[in-house]
């Protein structure tokens, strides 16, 4: 009786080390995915504000509107808003999802997924990486002439996913 007792203590005590070693795991991996989704957040740039979006206005050259109702956009990776172009500047009147690694790319036709994206992503043009999710502002490489595009898209170069894109004219 007494042996049966130890091996059922032994069993015990394995089953407890694995299922807190479990815990600690799950915990560390859920921890993980909550700080890659709020850290982006956390350190956003604060965004235009309307008095520089009222100056700005005056070199539009270009509009698109984002949507949330493309193909690939969905409850986390969406984008709304008046998208403008200038010579020198491209900035938004809106929002995007907030995630990681978010970059804004100039593209060679308009496109709605991930997969018409990835075909067309050698002939893009990377502009700049955005740093705020509502009313952000990058500046436009001297290198490209916005005129030669006639869409731009978010991606997400973390997770290789489509954010939104807009028409320009």
């Amino acid at each position: 009786m007494k042996a049966l007792f130890q091996n059922l203590l032994g069993f015990a005590k394995r089953h407890i080390i694995l299922f807190g070693a479990a815990k600690f795991l799950a915990g560390l991996v859920i921890g993980f995915g909550l700080g890659v989704y709020f850290l982006p957040i956390l350190t956003a740039e604060k965004g235009l504000d309307e008095a520089a979006i009222a100056q700005l206005e005056q070199s539009i050259e270009r509009t698109g509107t984002f949507t949330r109702d493309l193909e690939d956009s969905d409850a986390l990776h969406w984008g709304e808003g008046k998208i403008n172009v200038s010579d020198i500047k491209i900035w938004l009147e809106g929002k995007i999802a907030a995630g990681p690694d978010y970059r804004l790319y100039m593209i060679p036709k308009f496109v709605e997924t991930e997969a018409d994206f990835l075909a067309i992503k050698a002939q893009s043009v990377e502009v700049a990486p955005i740093k705020a999710f509502e009313n952000f502002a990058v500046d436009v490489p001297m290198d490209v002439d916005v005129a030669q595009f006639p869409a731009l898209l978010i991606w997400c170069e973390a997770f290789g996913q489509f954010i939104t894109a807009a028409k320009l004219s």
